[in-house]
């Protein structure tokens, strides 16, 4: 598993890189002074909020991890179409990538 994040104090600090690395996660910052580095991963949790969570109230963690889950594995990566992928979603991109 991958944590993406900027340089902020939080994510740079040794406890928290440790935290990461007991769990078995790799940490990946964005490049110093380079807000681009960024801007995938904020869009994503951007649409996630938006399109799964903002009206939601999780009674447990469990169900949490479970309503995300299937929003990213069953609907986000099979079926949301991506402009930036010519309104494909993320399987039928790679599968026409691949055939190419």
């Amino acid at each position: 598993m991958l944590h993406h994040s900027d340089r902020g104090s939080q994510y740079a600090s040794n406890d928290y890189r440790e935290l990461l690395k007991n769990n078995g996660i790799l940490a990946s910052m964005s490049r110093r002074a380079n807000c681009w580095d960024n801007a995938v991963a904020e869009s994503f949790f951007k649409t996630l909020k938006v399109e799964c969570c903002d009206e939601r109230i999780y009674e447990t963690r469990h169900e949490a991890k479970r309503s995300i889950s299937d929003y990213i594995e069953v609907f986000y990566n099979q079926k949301r179409k991506h402009s930036t992928l010519g309104f494909r979603s993320p399987v039928d991109f790679e599968r026409l990538h691949m055939a190419a």
